[in-house]
């Protein structure tokens, strides 16, 4: 009878200490280590994207009905982190004077109202006026907008023309002696200019006879101390959400590399 004698099977190649990892761990590796740097990098760029949307003056809220009244509030925020906002000047358009523009007292802050007589008398509930607020200026008087910090500033307007906008323009003075002026026009559908003038933009009335503005509805509320309705803005919401976006991005790629570094390890 013959023996069959068992051959023993090859024994997996152990690499040596010194031998060279395999390419694909090399590229592995390599990734894992960018990936925290490409999403804080992808969060730092939404940030920066956001941070204009909200640092500029503004109308709250930006809409409001022809014919009718509306409470505005001039959103003033503080871009310079080594000064605070004194003074806020707005003229109001001439080509659409308005019948009555009256200040909500702010508490801290001098209220100086600019009357202009008019080349046109204006005609409103039977009336004819010969002159109409062309600016108001708001003051320190104790207060000031402080860096990281923002104010607004409300004013009943009325009757709103039949036009498509108003475009209000601003100067914003810090108490170092600059002064932003917030004056350029922004053209429907093209860029922001760097310091868009405030605008309002005018919609047809509703229809159910009082012609009162959108802003009414959206500004009767207020905080505990009378000076700072609570109303929402477009921008505002925008720079929230796309910064909330770049936290995630940058918190996902921190964790794809913690990962990456553990899987390695092990």
């Amino acid at each position: 009878m013959s023996e069959t004698t068992a051959v023993p099977s090859p024994s997996p190649a152990t690499p040596s200490p010194g031998a060279a990892p395999a390419p694909h761990a090399g590229r592995r590796g390599r990734l894992a280590r960018r990936l925290p740097v490409v999403g804080g990098l992808a969060a730092g760029g939404v940030l920066l994207l956001a941070g204009p949307a909200f640092a500029h003056v503004s109308v709250q809220p930006g809409q409001a009905e022809q014919g009718g009244y509306a409470t505005i509030n001039f959103k003033v925020p503080n871009e310079r982190d080594n000064a605070s906002t004194v003074k806020l000047e707005v003229s109001l358009p001439t080509d659409h004077p308005l019948a009555s523009a009256m200040p909500q007292p702010v508490p801290g802050w001098k209220i100086d109202v600019t009357r202009t007589k008019l080349d046109k008398p204006l005609e409103t509930h039977g009336k004819k006026l010969t002159e109409a607020v062309s600016k108001i200026t708001w003051t320190s008087d104790g207060s000031t907008i402080e860096p990281g910090q923002f104010q607004q500033f409300p004013v009943s307007v009325g009757q709103l023309p039949k036009a498509d906008r108003m475009v209000f323009k601003a100067l914003q003075t810090y108490d170092n002696k600059e002064v932003v002026r917030w004056i350029e026009p922004t053209k429907k559908g093209g860029p922001e200019p760097e310091n868009p003038a405030p605008v309002l933009e005018l919609t047809p009335a509703s229809g159910d006879g009082h012609g009162s503005g959108t802003a009414d509805a959206k500004n009767t509320g207020g905080d505990a101390d009378g000076g700072r309705p609570a109303a929402a803005d477009g921008s505002d919401t925008t720079a929230r959400v796309l910064g909330g976006a770049g936290i995630v991005v940058g918190i996902i790629g921190v964790a794809f590399g913690v990962l990456a570094g553990r899987r390695r390890g092990a």
